[in-house]
Parts: structure tokens; C-alpha cells; sequence
């Protein structure tokens, strides 16, 4: 069972590419709803937001302690910045996860009229990936555990370690599944 948090952002698109897949997965919005799931996927949204309404939840402890022990999760746009372990530019009371070693600037291409769509390879893929970057986070330092699938420009765009995979980019934006049919298939 995989779930899509659902406290804010792109939850819905998530879950229609993970059923495009073959996959079924649920909204997890309650510490109850994290149980009963085995990976979970991090939508974009607005990162801050996403922190204080982990914590008002109840949810982000449970989720440290789900990483921890090695649940699969896929953070895209603002779920890359919180799976990160530095926020460049973030609020004081902004809070990360640290299941990547990486750090991350918020909006790090710019405002939302610098948004931008690019082709991409991706390791692992055939062809090329339409990645769509909207108010999209730069990952700044990437740790030497950490695999980069893809760059941008010599950014690093996609991002893995073990279980946990990272985009900072939007791929449930679009008709393309393959990674979210990549995640799955790290299951």
C-alpha cells in the first residue's frame, strides 16, 4: 500500500500516476493513516506550510521514525526539501527530516514566472523525461551516500539513497510515469 501525504500541495496528481502504474495507494493525513502504509510519496506544495502542518498533525515524528527505519518515500518539489538534511533559506522554525544528505535552497531557480520545463536523462531510463520546474527548489551540496539520477544545468534534479528518492522537479505533472514506476519498482 503505498500513500500520498495529503495535507497540502499536488496530492491528487500523485495518485493518479501511481493508479496509471498499477499501484493503489490512500491519503495520509493522520499518524493512523502512516501506519497502514508501506512507502509514501512527499508531494510539491509549499514546503514551510507542509512542516508546520506535519507537525500540527501529529505526523512528523512518526514519519522521522518511519524513515529511520527504512520506509520507502518519494519527496517531489517541496518533498525534496523535506526530505533534505539542510534548508538553505528556510523559516527558523522550518523543520527537515534528514533522510538525504543533501542541502536545499527553497525557490532556488527564482519566482514563479522563472518556472521552466526541460528534457532530462534520467540514469536508469530510456529516452529522455519532460521534468516540469515550478517555483522549483536547487539542491546545493549533495552528500558522498547519495546517487544523482539526473541534473539540470550540472544541478541535481533527481536524487537517491537506498529507499529514498528525490525530484525537484514536479513528474506526476504531465502523462509520463516512469518514475514514479521506478520508485515502485525499488519496493
Amino acid at each position: 500500500m503505498i500513500g500520498v501525504l495529503a495535507l497540502q500541495g499536488a496530492f491528487a496528481a500523485h495518485a493518479t500516476m501511481l493508479a496509471a502504474c498499477g499501484a493503489t495507494s490512500i491519503e495520509v493525513r493522520t499518524p493512523t493513516d502512516l501506519e497502514s502504509v508501506d512507502a509514501l510519496v512527499l508531494p510539491g506544495g509549499e514546503s514551510t506550510t507542509m512542516s508546520m502542518m506535519l507537525e500540527r498533525s501529529g505526523l512528523l515524528e512518526p514519519l522521522a521514525g518511519r524513515l529511520t527505519d527504512g520506509m520507502a518515500v518519494f519527496g517531489t518539489c517541496a518533498g525534496a526539501i523535506l526530505l533534505g538534511s539542510e534548508i538553505l533559506d528556510g523559516r527558523p522554525d522550518q523543520r527537515c527530516l534528514s533522510a538525504l544528505d543533501v542541502a536545499v535552497q527553497r525557490n532556488g531557480y527564482g519566482r514563479q514566472v522563472d518556472s521552466f520545463e526541460s528534457d532530462i536523462e534520467v540514469r536508469g531510463l530510456d529516452g529522455t523525461l519532460r521534468a516540469v520546474f515550478i517555483r522549483a527548489p536547487r539542491i546545493t551540496r549533495v552528500g558522498p551516500e547519495v546517487d544523482v539520477l539526473a541534473t539540470v544545468d550540472g544541478d541535481a534534479v533527481l536524487v537517491r539513497r537506498g529507499p529514498v528518492m528525490a525530484s525537484t522537479f514536479h513528474p506526476e505533472l504531465g502523462d509520463d510515469s516512469r518514475l514514479h514506476q521506478m520508485f515502485l519498482s525499488s519496493l
